[in-house]
């Protein structure tokens, strides 16, 4: 294959992944992070990184607008509940198990 095709596939994978989770918005963000530990703001942080590796700036907040379809603060008001706490217990244990599998 050659690097183009790759690359077209890459991107059109990386849309239908942008589509699964706005067909998802059920999903929240600290789920996303305890199951898979990268959530919709990576996605944008990686979005930003992967501009800047290429000479290009890309601010935070349009790389959310990206990702989430739409200004952050928008989906948020529209979709995002707040944390229970079972969810903060839960990601809070996976942060610690993270922390305590890089001293070992």
């Amino acid at each position: 294959m050659d690097t183009q095709t790759q690359t077209e596939i890459e991107a059109a994978t990386f849309r239908r992944l942008l589509k699964h989770l706005d067909d998802h918005k059920e999903v929240q963000n600290i789920e996303l992070m305890v199951l898979a530990d990268f959530c919709r703001n990576c996605l944008a942080k990686w979005y930003m990184a992967a501009a800047e590796e290429r000479g290009e700036t890309v601010d935070y907040d349009s790389a959310r607008q990206v990702v989430y379809g739409m200004p952050y603060s928008e989906w948020k008001d529209k979709y995002q509940t707040p944390a229970t706490a079972e969810q903060m217990a839960a990601f809070e244990a996976r942060q610690a198990a993270k922390a305590n599998a890089k001293k070992s």
